[in-house]
């Protein structure tokens, strides 16, 4: 009598576990993570300054002017969509709270809270047009960038008589917005200021949105294929348009706390830095294809830009070289997150 042996049955790799140490290599800002502890070590030594406390609250402080940008500019990225406009947007929020304070002598929070609404909407015209007409964010952000700029020369010089806008320091409200938005916190004889505890609430917040809620999934689904996201019922208009408002929402933070750091705003500033948020979260790990990133990534690509910056500067070198070294570490950071990305997959 023949026994037929039942050959063991086939293992599904859809329910395969990976190991740890792809998991690990597979997270979008594990090779964000190496280029900063390399950097540190680096400037630890070059520049031994560079690990006193205050000279650290320094970098952090110079990574979150960086860091609360790309938070909303990483989403954005991850939905698989790009914003050139985030750079004057943020003067452009910065001058409606300062202008429409000073021209209205009213209270500082009324002209806080319309640059919150104007910031939405910029975020929400950005992203409308996007889904209406079909362009490339490349192409409508673009023109907001253009006519922002336009906007925000022109209005200042009819409202204020000048490039920069009137000083708002003695005007009522300015002390309380002051401390919500540009505070100096002493933490062990340290000086902290507060947009650092802001850049590490938002990117608590927006890394729980990412990974713990169906916002989250959303964000992945229609970075990676909006077409097919749709098929299975993702709100694809209102995702891509909330994101375009998260961008302006960071706009917003970041430029009230311009304002009430200095008090007055020039309106030809903001140019350029949309770039550097965009390096920030590319650095981190988001894929200039979408679908791919972490909010996380985004903080630590800013958390290099900081180090970079100030640690030139402790190492009393020629502060010219920092545009090269930028580019440098995005071009590098890029090829490592491809080269650990392909790994992951591959195990």
């Amino acid at each position: 009598m023949t026994t037929l042996i039942k050959p063991p049955p086939a293992l599904d790799e859809r329910v395969g576990r990976r190991s740890m140490v792809a998991n690990l290599l597979g997270r979008p800002e594990i090779g964000a993570l190496v280029g900063a502890i390399v950097l540190f070590i680096f400037f630890s030594i070059v520049a031994p300054v560079f690990l006193q406390a205050n000279s650290f609250a320094t970098v952090l402080y110079g990574s979150s002017t960086i860091g609360i940008m790309a938070v909303g500019v990483a989403l954005l990225m991850i939905g698989g969509e790009f914003d050139l406009s985030a750079g004057v947007a943020v003067i452009s929020s910065a001058l409606t709270a300062s202008l429409f304070s000073w021209y209205f002598s009213t209270n500082v929070w009324i002209g806080v809270g319309l640059a919150l609404v104007v910031s939405l909407t910029i975020g929400f015209v950005n992203g409308w047009i996007l889904m209406k007409t079909k362009l490339p964010s490349f192409i409508v952000t673009l023109a907001t960038f253009l006519m922002l700029t336009g906007l925000n020369l022109a209005l200042t010089r009819l409202i204020g008589g000048s490039v920069a806008t009137p000083s708002i320091a003695t005007m009522d409200g300015f002390a309380s917005a002051q401390a919500v938005f540009s505070n100096d916190f002493i933490i062990a004889g340290v000086d902290i200021k507060s947009p650092v505890f802001i850049w590490i609430i938002l990117v608590a917040i927006t890394s729980w949105l990412l990974l713990r809620t169906r916002v989250g999934n959303w964000i992945f689904a229609v970075g990676g294929d909006a077409n097919a996201a749709r098929a299975v019922g993702v709100p694809v208009r209102w995702t891509k348009i909330g994101l375009f408002m998260g961008v302006g929402f960071c706009g917003w933070v970041l430029g009230m706390h311009n304002l009430f750091a200095f008090d007055a705003v020039q309106s030809g500033e903001g140019i350029g830095n949309e770039f550097l948020y965009i390096i920030a979260a590319v650095i981190g790990g988001c894929l200039l294809t979408g679908g791919y990133g972490s909010a996380i990534g985004g903080a630590i690509g800013a958390f290099i830009f900081g180090m970079a910056n100030k640690g030139i500067v402790y190492a009393q070198w020629n502060p010219d070289w920092f545009k090269f070294f930028l580019g440098l570490m995005l071009l590098l950071a890029t090829i490592v997150n491809l080269i650990v990305k392909r790994r992951a997959d591959s195990k």
